[in-house]
């Protein structure tokens, strides 16, 4: 219960925390969100690091010179890309066999893989692209990918594209309008309909499945 309460108050202060990491850990703060970043994409486990407000709001902070907006664009994307292609080895060596484990099971079930494998086969490389902006399912489809042993090389391209266009977007937005006055005075406010919006595609998905009748 205190994970998921200093979960919801990292998000939704995200900007202060940051100001704190800076002033613990002064040039390593590139080297943290790195790591937030690459866990969030690459390790299957962790669907619920804020990887959307993280971006938007590391940027805001750049625009008012607390990091380098280069630096961090660089990072962002390394982690992002290499997170995804280490979580794609990690479906591809052990997926299946994982999924049939009792606490990975929990998470992701033998019938939701191949539910979703089925998904990932039909919509192909644009899945990849398109999941960067949803949490939760940005962490679980380069591990779908590996499962599902799709070619490493489409799969690299079509990494590369979504981690170009996920952290392009959500820096230059958090550049552009993160210290806008009435956006940096409710700061909580739009990071939550980030994630509200990046969430909406997922839940409109489920509920038509449910008046169609499909499986979610």
């Amino acid at each position: 219960m205190h994970l998921i309460e200093g979960l919801i108050s990292f998000i939704l202060h995200i900007d202060q925390h940051l100001i704190d990491i800076i002033q613990m850990f002064g040039g390593w703060s590139y080297a943290i969100l790195f790591l937030i970043i690459f866990v969030e994409t690459g390790l299957v486990v962790f669907p619920f690091l804020p990887g959307d407000s993280l971006l938007f709001a590391s940027a805001a902070l750049a625009a008012a010179g607390a990091f380098n907006i280069w630096l961090l664009v660089i990072g962002f994307l390394a982690a992002a890309i290499i997170g995804d292609s280490v979580n794609y080895q990690i479906g591809k060596s052990a997926g299946k066999g994982l999924s049939a484990t009792r606490w990975f099971g929990r998470l992701i079930s033998q019938d939701k893989l191949e539910a979703a494998e089925r998904f990932f086969n039909k919509h192909g490389g644009k899945t990849i692209v398109i999941a960067r902006f949803m949490p939760f399912i940005r962490t679980f489809a380069p591990f779908v990918a590996g499962a599902s042993r799709m070619d490493y090389r489409h799969f690299l391209m079509y990494n590369v594209a979504g981690a170009v266009l996920w952290v392009g977007l959500c820096t230059s937005l958090g550049f552009l309008f993160g210290n806008i006055p009435v956006v940096k005075d409710n700061f909580s406010a739009v990071l939550l309909f980030i994630i509200a919006l990046s969430v909406v595609p997922p839940l409109v998905g489920l509920v038509k499945n449910k008046f169609r009748g499909k499986p979610a």
